[in-house]
């Protein structure tokens, strides 16, 4: 493919590809430039954030001179990722990694990045600009008697790099310099970082040696991924894609490890996601449990468990487990002018009663597998149980985090599935029965409450609260959950697409179709429900269009553009992989 050329500084997101290490994510782009990499770990302020500031952000890049082509990959079964650069001289290629070791995590952030000459050869410009987070920060160097050290804040590191490597500026924010590969050539650079703490200083042989190791970690993890339908490659990257969003300290899973990154270019609907929801945690387990990564699910179940007994059910939290502060704003241009750049989430004063049907599916879906819930957990659900009970009635946020309070009809099922959840839970014997019959006439009355206040006989579908000719595209994911009735289900998503559709893709909501691009996951839960309900063919040409669609295996993002295909919103996005994941095993009528 011809160069991605960058549109006053900035490369469209489907240029960027994801390397992670369990702690942080890199994104790097396909001119070769790391532009996005939060250090230490996924919610620290970013080291590299020329993604949000073209001229003066943080990168480090490795870019040919002159003109070039480029073919882009990760390697199989593997987040390692490769670039190959064709320029009218030679053929080289860069391989990536957020490096791990033989034993896992390394207990220091490396960037490794290895160029091979293919054919020819090729020069390589190479730039590293340290970021001063919006001016708050001055990076410096500092030299000692075993290197020089690159300080900013409290975060310290080493630009490592092999003899081919020409420095012709040493500056205390910029680093440039000059490598050339011809065909059998080796170089590799690297930065090693911490944050107030002593740092290693490895061997370049050393560093180089681990992207290979952290390739054979990351295919020896995908062995263990059980799908056997047809569409094992979409699954198994996008089952790699979530791995990226483990935070493997505490077993938090992240929304997506970017912030800001607008839903409509230009517009200000750009939030900071880099936080665990309570959703995108629960629909992370159940997905994994679907595909046989146990050691995740269960890391990240114990993390829900251990935060909702401490805070209670809140909407999200921090990667370390602590509550969320409120957002503030930074001055940074945003990606492609689209202001403001926030830090911190609006959603964390919130109330959404989709919380309850998570938690409990999960708690549900992890005794159909087979495992044991504690003591403690068994607890907790109890007496989320038994709040769910008392509180359906009141209005809430919303799955959408919608500003307005409503009686939302997808909360309500939500509700719905809680309820039905912790009496299939009590009648295993795996919470107590105590209150059982109490949760179960609950669930009825709240089911009963849908079908009468929630039901549009003019448009013949469930709409997105009672009295509107609103319609939620969200309402689609009512047939995973079980919601028995399946003809209203069937209607509600024939009204979902002819309101909500744009080619294969799908807006959550009516009002919002001005204000933002269509939103991936719902497509794939709109043909994970048609596979539920029997319309297999059309979910099967629906999942189809989807994935030609997208274009790529890879990282997918929130939102996309259908109308120009470019993609919108933070990325990695979890929910979109959970969403295509779920979507696929529907299909292979796996269980």
């Amino acid at each position: 493919m011809p160069a991605v050329e960058r549109r006053g500084g900035f490369l469209p997101l489907n240029a960027y590809s994801g390397l992670g290490d369990g702690r942080a994510v890199a994104l790097t782009g396909a001119d070769g430039s790391i532009d996005w990499w939060c250090v230490p770990n996924m919610d620290s302020p970013p080291l590299f954030d020329r993604l949000l500031n073209p001229e003066q952000g943080g990168r480090f890049s490795i870019t040919p001179v002159g003109p070039f082509s480029v073919e882009r990959r990760y390697r199989a079964e593997s987040n390692v990722h490769e670039t190959d650069f064709v320029t009218p001289t030679g053929r080289a290629r860069l391989t990536e990694s957020l490096n791990s070791g033989t034993a896992g995590r390394l207990p220091w952030a490396e960037l490794a990045r290895r160029l091979e000459g293919l054919e020819g050869e090729v020069e390589f410009a190479v730039e590293v600009v340290f970021g001063d987070r919006a001016g708050t920060r001055s990076p410096y160097l500092a030299a000692n008697a075993n290197g020089t050290v690159f300080h900013v804040g409290a975060v310290l590191g080493l630009l490592l790099f092999s003899e081919a490597v020409v420095v012709d500026v040493r500056s205390d924010r910029r680093i440039a310099g000059r490598v050339t590969v011809a065909a059998g050539d080796r170089a590799v650079l690297a930065v090693v970082a911490g944050r107030d703490e002593p740092l290693v200083r490895p061997a370049i042989e050393d560093i180089d040696a681990r992207i290979d190791v952290s390739d054979a970690e990351w295919k020896t993890w995908s062995e263990g991924v059980v799908y056997a339908g047809p569409h094992r490659d979409a699954v198994l990257r996008s089952a790699l894609a979530l791995k990226l969003l483990l935070y493997s300290p505490t077993g938090a899973i992240v929304a997506a490890p970017t912030t800001s990154l607008p839903e409509r270019i230009g517009g200000d609907k750009n939030y900071d996601y880099r936080f665990a929801w309570i959703r995108d945690a629960g629909y992370s387990i159940k997905a994994f449990l679907r595909i046989g990564v146990q050691a995740e699910a269960k890391a990240a179940f114990t993390w829900l468990v251990a935060r909702v007994a401490e805070h209670g059910c809140r909407v999200l939290f921090t990667l370390e487990g602590d509550t969320v502060d409120d957002v503030s704003e930074i001055d940074l241009p945003g990606y492609r002018g689209s202001k403001p750049v926030r830090v911190g989430n609006a959603a964390t004063s919130q109330h959404q009663h989709g919380v309850y049907g998570d938690l409990f599916e999960v708690a549900w879906r992890f005794v159909e597998a087979g495992h044991i819930l504690d003591d403690r957990t068994a607890e907790v659900l109890m007496r989320l149980a038994d709040v769910c009970a008392d509180g359906w009635r009141r209005p809430d946020a919303g799955i959408w985090e919608l500003p307005e309070a409503r009686q939302y009809t997808m909360s309500k099922i939500s509700c719905w599935q809680a309820l039905t959840r912790a009496v299939a839970l009590a009648d295993g014997g795996h919470i107590p029965t105590t209150c059982r019959d109490r949760w179960a006439r609950e669930a009825d009355r709240v089911r009963d409450w849908v079908d009468q206040e929630c039901w549009s006989e003019a448009l013949q579908a469930y709409v997105a609260w009672p009295g509107s000719e609103e319609i939620d595209a969200s309402v689609a994911l009512a047939v995973r959950f079980g919601f028995d009735a399946p003809e209203r289900l069937a209607g509600t998503l024939d009204a979902i697409d002819a309101r909500l559709g744009a080619g294969p893709f799908h807006h959550r909501l009516t009002a919002t179709k001005d204000e933002e691009g269509c939103f991936l996951a719902c497509s794939f839960w709109i043909a994970e429900a048609r596979a539920l309900l029997g319309q297999t063919d059309r979910a099967r040409t629906a999942f189809t269009a989807l994935l030609e669609s997208l274009d790529q295996e890879g990282v997918y993002p929130e939102m996309i553009d259908p109308d120009t295909g470019e993609w919108l919103g933070n990325l990695p996005q979890g929910l979109t992989h959970l969403a295509l994941v779920e979507c696929a095993v529907a299909l292979s009528g796996q269980d």
